[in-house]
């Protein structure tokens, strides 16, 4: 349960002070961290201690002393030495690696928690139980981000994050799938939105400079119960969801900023479906060229201005206008007409919608 890392620089900061060396190794007599050479450690001396009822025992100039977690033995701790000072350092070592599972064992039952507050997996007398005997603070102001990753680049990533992630103490760092890290985080009560959206660029940056990694970063809103937790990370996750969707050049997306197009989100696929072919009959906009669908984002980038659109397209005004009027004839819909930009644009967001539909068919989280 504790990484070997840890393990290691116990040992060497006892073995500074106290100068004696150390080595710790699992019940089956593997080295898991060490200050010296120990291969001739091996073997029946150590089994002879695992079978002993004894919990230490001094054995050829060694020193050897159990650390159970709960009544089941993890490891062995070994102090090279004879004497009482050396007795005292192996037994203050057994201590301190003792103490560790207990603050490991912790926190993996926080972490444990977390995750099913995060599923809506408890029931709510459960919640205040359980917060109250991992001394989680049930009444404060908490907030989820998510931060998608590449998993195909590095699959280590969540351990190294949580490695050198600023988070204090009553924050939550944890992970559901592969896909995204989630930091459940802890809000002053004088937090503004824009000191959220500042916190999640943030992320962006800090994924950036440390792991040359670029990640969208995606935040529900502000729940005042742990309770709640679990409709903040529902809306960072439809946040996440809607801007892979919608907003694909934003790194940042937040729940309450995501207009329309969590409106279309949450459509249902046959109403969906029906209003395509509604507007579009048998024009499916698989069937615009290239030319049209750029002619299109331009008019709409330049809220439907004939002359800067033609401009930075570098083609004549009736040029322009003849695209439109074709598209008119393909459609019914005159993009120069407020009333029908908005149709057409409102339908271009349906058909990203189902075409991310059926691109994520088999996992989409609804």
């Amino acid at each position: 349960m504790i990484s070997n890392q840890v393990l290691q620089s116990t040992i060497e900061g006892v073995k500074n002070i106290s100068r004696i060396e150390l080595c710790i190794i699992d019940v089956e007599g593997k080295e898991l961290a060490s200050t010296f050479t120990v291969e001739y450690i091996f073997g029946d001396l150590i089994d002879a201690f695992v079978n002993s009822p004894a919990d230490s025992q001094v054995v050829q100039g060694f020193q050897f002393f159990k650390v159970f977690d709960e009544h089941s033995l993890e490891y062995i701790v070994v102090a090279k030495g004879a004497s009482e000072d050396v007795y005292m350092v192996g037994k203050l070592v057994a201590f301190q690696i003792q103490s560790l599972l207990v603050a490991y064992k912790e926190r993996f039952d926080k972490d444990n928690f977390i995750k099913n507050l995060l599923l809506d997996n408890l029931l709510l007398v459960d919640i205040y139980n359980r917060a109250k005997k991992l001394h989680v603070e049930p009444h404060v102001k908490r907030i989820v981000y998510l931060i998608e990753t590449d998993p195909e680049k590095d699959a280590k990533i969540m351990d190294k994050i949580k490695e050198i992630f600023p988070t204090k103490t009553h924050d939550f760092l944890t992970s559901l799938d592969e896909k995204a890290i989630i930091l459940l985080k802890e809000i002053d009560d004088g937090t503004k939105n824009d000191d959220l959206l500042d916190y999640a660029n943030g992320l962006v940056k800090m994924m950036k400079e440390e792991f040359r990694e670029d990640v969208k970063v995606a935040y529900g809103t502000v729940v005042n119960d742990i309770k709640d937790v679990s409709r903040s990370y529902k809306e960072a996750k439809m946040a996440l969801d809607v801007g892979n969707i919608f907003y694909e050049e934003r790194a940042v997306n937040a729940y309450s900023n995501l207009g329309i197009g969590r409106l279309i989100y949450q459509l249902p696929v046959p109403l969906c479906q029906m209003f395509i072919r509604e507007i579009f009959k048998k024009n499916t906009p698989d069937k615009f060229d290239e030319e049209t669908l750029m002619t299109i984002d331009k008019f709409f980038e330049n809220s439907l201005n004939v002359s800067e659109t033609s401009r930075q397209l570098y083609i004549h005004r009736n040029t322009l206008v003849y695209r439109l009027d074709k598209l008119k004839k393909q459609t019914d819909l005159d993009l120069r007409i407020f009333d029908d930009a908005i149709t057409f644009k409102i339908t271009m967001m349906v058909v990203k919608y189902m075409t991310y539909i059926e691109d994520n068919e088999n996992d989409h989280w609804r």
